[in-house]
């Protein structure tokens, strides 16, 4: 046994990020992942750099431990092939608008028809009981509709932008594998299966606003909404005497030992730093006056005097500092694994870690159509019948 959900089959019909990240989870995990694609194959394939056509980098990174198979899903013979698979399946899950799932004839009403049991669990733009429910959807568009881009202007950016990941994707797409796992645990206990739907518009949200609902989390509101300390534009690395720092001074006794380490202890007393709520108050003026102060020494010196005074202090890496990272490669999160058609190539470690049950990197991000032939065999399809669909084109095999 490889990972706690050993044994779960997932039919994935995702593509981009969302839905493969959260597919690659619950692969991590031990479930075995069926990445149903069309012949052009999953956008993010194409995304350069690569070493071969259609191996795109971030599809490497989001794909791992999944069988990959071909299936034209318009074509009657391709809806009946992954109707077939369905019916031994645990979980389907997709992120294409349910109107197009419709017109595919694979709604959840077609699907449990075939399966009573299955997990049919969806992740879209916005939850289709409002009338955004059928707008398409993208992470740059979900980041702007929940305002992370004003977020980032009101901080202090020069302009709006976006934050420079995918980070609607990447939240949104674990909200979908907890869902999944919430909804299997469920059917462990009931015997039902159920639809899920995982908006993005809602989820990402729920974690912006958690912080800045603010005021109007109180009826009246107490104030507008937004979270002070998050918003304030001081917050963010320290420029030091030749370069940056990244200085978090929370509690009562860090500031102590703060105003200790700059000689300047008196200040413990004045009313914006003597509790709590008051910084909180204050939080733009202690955030300018911890700047200011900041420029007096180099980075490597605050760095040795604030771990010393046991103040949470942490310098700023670029990208290819967390490539040398010391902790990362002591604890091997980046390791190096050999792919038939790639080569060598660098993978991440799921980042949890289990006693009983852990994860592995058990199958290279597969090629398109690679296993097709396979998945069908194991729905029931000969070697004849399989012949004839890539003979049609309803399926390829790479």
């Amino acid at each position: 046994m490889s990972g706690p959900l050993s044994g779960v089959r997932v039919l994935d019909l995702t593509s981009v990020i969302l839905g493969p990240y959260a597919t690659q989870i619950l692969a991590d995990f031990g479930a075995d992942v069926i990445k149903v694609e069309s012949r052009e194959g999953d956008i993010m394939r194409h995304a350069a750099p690569m070493r071969s056509k259609a191996m795109g980098h971030v599809f490497l990174n989001a794909n791992r431990n999944k069988r990959s198979l071909v299936l034209d899903l318009k074509n009657p013979a391709g809806r009946e092939a992954l109707l077939a698979i369905a019916r031994r399946a645990d979980v389907l899950v997709y992120n294409i608008r349910p109107q197009a799932m419709a017109r595919l004839k694979l709604s959840y009403e077609d699907v449990r028809a075939v399966n009573s049991r299955i997990i049919y669990a969806g992740a879209f733009g916005y939850s289709q009981r409002g009338p955004y429910a059928a707008r398409a959807a993208y992470d740059d568009l979900i980041q702007g509709a929940c305002g992370v881009p004003w977020l980032l202007l009101a901080s202090g950016a020069e302009s709006p932008r976006y934050v420079p990941a995918t980070m609607g994707d990447r939240t949104v797409g674990l909200n979908l594998a907890v869902a999944v796992c919430a909804a299997l645990y469920c059917r462990e206990r009931t015997g039902k299966g159920q639809r899920v739907d995982v908006p993005m518009f809602e989820s990402l949200l729920n974690l912006l606003m958690g912080d800045h609902l603010g005021g109007h989390t109180f009826e009246p509101p107490l104030g507008g909404p937004g979270y002070t300390r998050l918003l304030s534009k001081d917050r963010r690395p320290y420029a030091t005497r030749d370069g940056y720092v990244c200085v978090l001074i929370y509690n009562d006794k860090q500031w102590k030992s703060f105003f200790d380490l700059i000689g300047r202890p008196e200040m413990l007393a004045e009313p914006r730093f003597a509790t709590p709520e008051a910084r909180s108050r204050h939080v733009d003026a202690i955030y300018a006056f911890v700047a200011q102060e900041m420029k007096k020494r180099t980075t490597s010196e605050w760095l040795e005097a604030l771990e010393r005074a046991d103040i949470p202090v942490q310098r700023m890496n670029s990208l290819d500092d967390i490539l040398a990272d010391p902790h990362l490669a002591a604890t091997g999160y980046f390791a190096g694994v050999d792919h038939p058609s790639e080569g060598r190539v660098r993978a991440m470690r799921v980042p949890s870690e289990w006693s009983e049950t852990p994860p592995a990197y058990r199958r290279h991000a597969p090629r398109l159509g690679e296993h097709s032939r396979e998945v069908l065999r194991e729905a029931g399809y000969t070697d004849a019948a399989i012949d004839a669909l890539l003979a049609q084109g309803i399926t390829h095999a790479g």
